[in-house]
């Protein structure tokens, strides 16, 4: 499947034209489809085998975490300067101000690592596992809203409707599990004193790949499946047989329709039928040791926290799920910052080094890439009013941070700079399909040749964009 051969290939038009032999074909894709298994090689030797994906939704403020600018103090309060600004375009939720007065980080910064990286006092965990990471501060987007924004760092187009990282990735290296599916979605809840940002299931759709690639949502509360258990009254025999007998069905109208729906639906069932025993089994922590809950911080226990979600990524990740992703929201602060931004540090901090840490400590670091990042940066000026104690920012897409670490890539890297005003980058900008492009290229993918046939076009992950940072990879 990654030579760009799509696997709708079979279409009523095509049965006609082809007749028993589109038939006959159909049920050879049939096996195949039903085995997510039997993946086609990949375009070359993969150095990651599966991805953790931390989407920090609502955008962290760079200037506040990981871009430190210790110069802006003396701007304090002083309108951000037009040669920095170039009349680019900002949100309307600021256009109306009068001013943009400079905010410099109320937050201190200090150098960690035998890297020498500056990193934020509400980052103490993360700080201490800098000489793992590689630091991506030139990482620039088109969109300069939430939802465009994250579906275009999600499926590289801000339009939705195409199927997200996560899907092309099991359309195109099929699964590594045998009772879990290949991409797996984790929403935490957020301590942000404030609404956060919907989170859309096209997110983590298949868009118009086949339904069996799209992202299954673990929920936070509650079976974490809905209707995996049997009825009461319905036995595990009675349930197995009712499937076999559905199955049956499904194959023999197969044959007669040469619909790909079917082999979802048919491929749905069989996975649904393991998931029975093999996602209670996942989400049960209690055979954790207490040295490996308290790696991971206070609320590791907790089911539906950043921190619970980190350790089930784990979890996962030794049981071979291809793709998983924890969306996190509340990072959207265009007032009370300095409060809401400590709050969510606090979630995440602990939980994305002991992950990295867990990983590393079970061999697993070595062929699983971890990323944590969202889909824009934030404004060096205030939004709303600024007091030495108190600011805001806006959106603000023209340059943010991303770390990456584990398979392929570089320890204690830095990759790009940014202005003295963390408005613009200067040096080694990283557009989202370059990130995108990179990511595929670290399982084995070209993001050139991963392509599905749709309404007469050949649509792929990075658009018509996209090169592999080669600089950031070990």
């Amino acid at each position: 499947m990654l030579t760009g051969t799509p696997r709708n290939a079979f279409t009523p038009t095509r049965r006609q034209f082809l007749g028993g032999t589109g038939r006959t074909l159909a049920t050879a894709a049939l096996g195949s489809l039903l085995n997510p298994r039997l993946a086609a090689d990949t375009h070359h030797t993969p150095r990651a085998k599966r991805v953790i994906y931390l989407f920090m939704a609502g955008a962290p403020s760079q200037l506040d975490l990981w871009d430190y600018k210790p110069g802006m103090a003396a701007h304090f309060d002083k309108e951000l300067p037009e040669s920095i600004r170039m009349g680019q375009r900002i949100t309307t939720m600021t256009s109306g101000q009068e001013r943009f007065p400079v905010a410099p980080s109320m937050f201190k910064f200090a150098c960690h690592g035998e890297c020498g990286r500056w990193v934020s006092e509400l980052l103490p965990h993360t700080a201490g596992i800098v000489d793992k990471l590689t630091l991506v501060k030139s990482v620039h987007t088109e969109a300069i809203n939430h939802d465009p924004a994250i579906t275009f760092i999600q499926t590289g187009s801000e339009q939705a409707g195409r199927p997200s990282l996560g899907a092309w990735l099991s359309y195109g290296l099929g699964s590594s599990s045998d009772n879990l599916p290949s991409f797996v979605v984790l929403t935490p809840r957020w301590s942000a004193r404030r609404d956060a940002q919907a989170l859309f299931s096209r997110l983590w759709g298949s868009g118009w790949l086949p339904s069996e690639y799209q992202g299954v949502s673990l929920r936070s509360s509650g079976d974490p499946v809905l209707f995996l258990k049997n009825p009461a009254g319905l036995t595990p025999e009675a349930r197995q047989r009712m499937l076999a007998a559905l199955e049956r069905l499904n194959r023999r109208r197969f044959t007669e329709l040469a619909d790909t729906n079917i082999n979802a639906r048919i491929a749905q069932y069989e996975l649904a039928s393991r998931m029975q025993t093999s996602v209670p089994e996942l989400t049960d922590i209690a055979d954790e040791p207490k040295h490996v809950l308290d790696l991971y911080g206070p609320q590791a226990t907790i089911p539906g926290t950043f921190a619970n979600h980190c350790l089930l990524a784990r979890r996962l990740a030794e049981r071979d799920v291809r793709f998983t992703q924890i969306f996190h929201r509340g990072w959207d602060q265009h007032g009370d910052l300095p409060a809401d931004l400590r709050l969510q540090c606090g979630d995440v901090d602990q939980p994305c080094a002991a992950l990295i840490l867990d990983l590393e400590q079970r061999g697993l670091l070595d062929d699983t890439l971890v990323i944590w990042g969202g889909e824009f940066g934030r404004t060096i000026y205030s939004q709303g009013t600024l007091t030495t104690t108190d600011y805001g920012r806006d959106h603000h897409p023209r340059n943010f941070c991303v770390w990456m670490a584990g398979a392929g890539i570089k320890q204690g890297h830095i990759h790009g700079e940014t202005d003295e005003f963390s408005y613009n980058v200067v040096a080694d900008p990283v557009h989202v399909h370059d990130l995108n492009a990179t990511i595929l290229h670290l399982l084995g993918i070209d993001h050139e040749r991963l392509t599905f046939r749709y309404q007469g076009r050949d649509f792929r992950l990075t658009d018509i964009g996209g090169r592999v940072v080669r600089e950031i990879l070990a």
